[in-house]
């Protein structure tokens, strides 16, 4: 090797080195310095209807929902929406409707397809019964806490604000690979977010919560404008900040339910969700490399030959990733978590560098072709 490719390569390798060193204390931080909006202080939610795309018997699928109904709100309407009628989430609806008949729970069955998502169609469906203006948007996974409806709504009724969207954490069902799918969440993607948040960007927005009003969602089409994207919370965020208006990242945080069977469930699910970032934020995405955590400051450290300097780098990026830690894997040992930290950060790295082999995606029982734009077509 030449002097000049390795003073090259030592220059590379210290930057990468630093850079996620950096970016790894800043996630540090952002977690427990949290920017997110402080709303006016609602007694109970204005007339609200939740919208509720549900498909299969999820764990836990009955103690989720019931969290949506126990909220404070002078009219709920909450709208449960499926492509068939003897779908088994229905069973837990019903219950739901046995338990509260003085809420108005609906059920909107219909297999009409409005584009290539099956959410998004499902959600096209049930907008005819919906009948208030505030409108919040939920994943079936989500559960939530007392007081979540009127500290989310809240901020809608500033006509400048579009959407509200909030953080959540994965809790995950025992196993392995339960395990690493909440962590993919905990400790790569929110913190991301976090880090994006405290410099201010609000360009996101989370399928766990969208709140919008009804005539906001008028004015960009629809849901029918989004019936194509796969990123279709993300594309919904765009389409209102591109009218002039604010996303707010809300005060509440959710929690969605994680459930991987096996390692090939795992990874689907992984593979789906980074190449939708990639699919949203292309350039941003090619930069993640920073926030892969420890085999990106390793794979700095050996660039740069093992040099004194980037060894103490690989060590603070360390202690500052055990750092962005999640309840989870708390109940572990240290040695334990450690071991857990570096098998995560090297699988999400490792799914990062496949993700730009192809643009093919599993979405439960289909597999989709992803254009550049977003638009999602189902593979035969």
């Amino acid at each position: 090797m030449t002097a000049a490719a390795h003073i090259w390569l030592t220059v590379c390798g210290t930057s990468l080195a630093a850079v996620v060193m950096g970016y790894m204390i800043a996630a540090a931080i952002a977690q427990r310095v949290r920017r997110t909006a402080r709303p006016p202080t609602l007694a109970a939610a204005p007339p609200t209807t939740i919208l509720k795309p549900l498909c299969g018997a999820e764990p836990g699928l009955y103690e989720h929902l019931r969290s949506f109904c126990d909220q404070n709100c002078d009219d709920l309407q909450i709208i449960f929406g499926v492509r068939d009628r003897d779908d088994p989430a229905l069973g837990a609806v019903r219950r739901l409707q046995r338990e509260f008949p003085r809420l108005d729970l609906q059920i909107a069955a219909n297999p009409a397809q409005h584009g290539t998502s099956r959410k998004v169609s499902n959600l096209v469906n049930m907008m005819p019964l919906a009948r208030h203006d505030y409108l919040v948007i939920a994943d079936g996974d989500v559960r939530v806490g007392p007081g979540y409806l009127e500290r989310v709504i809240a901020p809608l009724l500033d006509e400048g604000v579009g959407i509200v969207t909030c953080l959540y954490h994965g809790s995950p069902r025992p196993g392995l690979w339960s395990l690493l799918g909440s962590m993919f969440i905990n400790e790569w993607f929110m913190p991301a977010v976090r880090v994006a948040a405290l410099f201010g960007s609000r360009s996101f927005a989370f399928g766990v919560t969208i709140a919008v009003r009804r005539e906001t969602l008028a004015r960009i089409g629809g849901f029918t404008s989004i019936a194509d994207q796969l990123p279709d919370d993300y594309r919904l965020g765009e389409l209102t900040r591109r009218m002039g208006l604010r996303t707010v990242l809300s005060e509440v945080e959710v929690q969605t339910c994680v459930q991987e069977t096996g390692p090939g469930e795992l990874l689907r699910h992984e593979l789906r969700w980074l190449r939708t970032i990639r699919t949203v934020r292309p350039l941003g995405y090619a930069l993640a490399c920073a926030t892969m955590g420890l085999p990106a400051v390793v794979l700095g450290c050996l660039l740069a030959g093992g040099s004194g300097t980037t060894l103490a780098m690989v060590a603070i990026t360390a202690l500052a990733r055990l750092m962005i830690d999640s309840a989870p894997r708390k109940p572990y040992s240290p040695l334990a978590q450690l071991w857990l930290v570096a098998l995560n950060d090297l699988l999400v790295f490792a799914l990062w560098c496949w993700s730009f082999t192809t643009r093919h995606v599993h979405w439960r029982q289909a597999r989709y072709r992803v254009a550049r734009d977003g638009t999602a077509q189902e593979i035969p």
